[in-house]
């Protein structure tokens, strides 16, 4: 169990960023499905990675305390993707108070926006 939340989190930490927080989401990409993750491990990949935008001034430091609202297995064409819902209080415009982040059922990072599509 540890050696894959180490090789999630290797993953995310290198993988490139594919959207900025305020971008869109491609609908035109592949997933790699081979080792499935679960909630949890799906909270702690998209957590990880609200860190990452913040160290890399994508969102404001203030997201680091933002609390997970919803985390769902959605579908996205034919393709399963977790989609993880933070909160952020201290965030005082409506229409950017909510992070969606967008993980391959593999927990690879798709992309992050305040829209949630």
């Amino acid at each position: 169990m540890h050696i894959k939340i180490l090789i999630i989190t290797l993953a995310l930490t290198l993988s490139p960023l594919a959207a900025t927080a305020g971008g869109g989401h491609d609908h035109g990409h592949a997933h790699s499905d081979a080792v499935q993750i679960n909630k949890s491990q799906a909270e702690s990949a998209a957590t990880l990675r609200v860190n990452s935008l913040v160290n890399k001034g994508k969102i404001s430091k203030s997201w680091e305390s933002a609390k997970i609202e919803t985390t769902e297995k959605k579908m996205n064409g034919y393709q399963a993707e977790w989609v993880v819902a933070f909160k952020n209080a201290q965030e005082k415009d409506t229409t950017k108070s909510m992070l969606y982040v967008f993980l391959t059922t593999s927990g690879d990072y798709i992309a992050a926006n305040f829209t949630g599509k």
